[in-house]
């Protein structure tokens, strides 16, 4: 009796693709991406931010480190958010998003509950978050952050060739440090405040006539002067029940004002130009009709050498514009006459001095020394201290568009 056997083979099926992993890589991926450029594009800015938190932390001893520690946090996050969506060193970048998440929810979080901190700073001034809607995001960024790690050993490199994958992780790597040095060095790339090249300035001061103004709720402590009896009221309630009318009830302390609803608020709203005296000239410095070189620096005492080489360099070409066309030269800052007329009395400036509150000075140029060319209170062009041109340069892209040289 003949006996046939047969064998039947099924083919090995397939893995099928973690939806959940390749989806939280992308997300995260392309987020901290994001994030870091945007803040690259800005370090000087993120490290004023940074500042704000190492007040609150009293860590301000780190604030002349601030601009340098920004660039680093800001090349950490390019370099983890490409790594990951390239699928290299899965567990280094699976536990260090991890960890920096989770910082960054603490800092917003404390930042949210505490109110030490206006805005985070997270996507820099291109998109400001308040702490909570940045805590949100960040709890909702460490949702993706723990699938990754919970999945990172199904996490596979996109290119097999380990030697491309070394010096694709190497130009990561420079790319996403030399990308927040350079801007630290000249100047945005993008500019996203409202001191941009191409607006007016006195525009981004006004207010309209239809504005509407901040709406404050006012809580008022009231006692009954028969039973001792203490309640508190809003505003409105207190008016619509007319409990003033009501003889018992007395107001205790001062009502407590809350900001309910934020009013219309201009882009420029807190800058003021003053003399040594005291003068407001903020219109009159800022709607010169002729070409008005405004150079800024936030603080002349933390002028390095270098720092002051070039102040000097942007001196020496402003006088000798100045002696061949009408224009007017200023030095805005926040430092003391001072301190101000020491520098002068190194320099011998030609520039006119007034002061100005440090706030609105670091958002004019990302520089200490910065120049801004301004006519009719438009900003014509920016330059941080490295880039500032020549006479002849100046003369022949802006100036000679305008003026023929004063006669001798």
């Amino acid at each position: 009796m003949n006996t046939t056997s047969t064998y039947t083979t099924t083919k090995p099926q397939k893995k099928r693709p973690n939806i959940a992993l390749i989806a939280s890589r992308i997300l995260v991926g392309c987020l901290f991406i994001f994030s870091g450029l945007i803040k690259a594009n800005d370090p000087k800015g993120f490290g004023y931010k940074l500042e704000e938190y190492f007040k609150v932390f009293n860590l301000s001893f780190l604030d002349e480190y601030s601009t340098w520690i920004a660039v680093v946090i800001c090349g950490f996050e390019i370099i983890l958010g490409a790594l990951l969506l390239l699928g290299l060193a899965r567990n280094k970048v699976s536990w260090g998003l991890l960890l920096l998440t989770i910082f960054f929810t603490f800092l917003t979080f404390y930042s949210a509950f505490f109110e030490v901190v206006s805005s985070c700073g997270c996507f820099g001034d291109a998109i400001p978050l308040t702490p909570w809607q940045s805590f949100i995001k960040d709890l909702v960024l460490l949702g993706l952050i723990l699938i990754i790690v919970r999945f990172r050993h199904q996490i596979k490199p996109l290119i097999k060739s380990r030697f491309s994958n070394n010096l694709l992780t190497i130009l990561i790597i420079m790319l996403s440090f030399g990308a927040g040095i350079y801007t630290m060095n000249f100047l945005p790339i993008i500019d996203f405040l409202p001191y941009r090249e191409g607006n007016n300035l006195p525009q981004q001061m006004v207010i309209p006539d239809n504005a509407e103004p901040d709406v404050y709720e006012h809580i008022y402590t009231l006692k009954n002067k028969t039973t001792g009896e203490s309640k508190t009221v809003n505003d409105k309630v207190y008016m619509s029940e007319k409990i003033w009318e009501d003889e018992n009830w007395e107001i205790v302390g001062d009502p407590k004002s809350t900001l309910i609803k934020k009013g219309f608020e201009p882009a420029i709203a807190d800058l003021i130009i003053s003399d040594s005296e005291g003068n407001d000239v903020t219109q009159e410095i800022l709607t010169n009709p002729y070409f008005n070189f405004i150079v800024v620096s936030t603080d002349v005492t933390k002028l390095s050498s270098v720092d002051l080489l070039a102040l000097d360099r942007i001196n020496t070409t402003i006088r000798e514009i100045s002696e061949d066309y009408p224009i007017r030269a200023v030095l805005l800052t926040a430092s003391s006459p001072q301190n101000v007329d020491y520098v002068n009395d190194q320099l011998n400036l030609v520039l006119e001095t007034f002061n100005a509150d440090l706030v609105p000075l670091k958002s004019m140029v990302r520089s200490n020394p910065g120049v801004m060319l301004l006519q009719n209170g438009t900003v014509i062009k920016k330059w941080s201290k490295h880039t500032f041109p020549s006479k002849e340069e100046l003369e022949n892209k802006f100036i000679n568009k305008q003026f023929t040289p004063l006669a001798d």
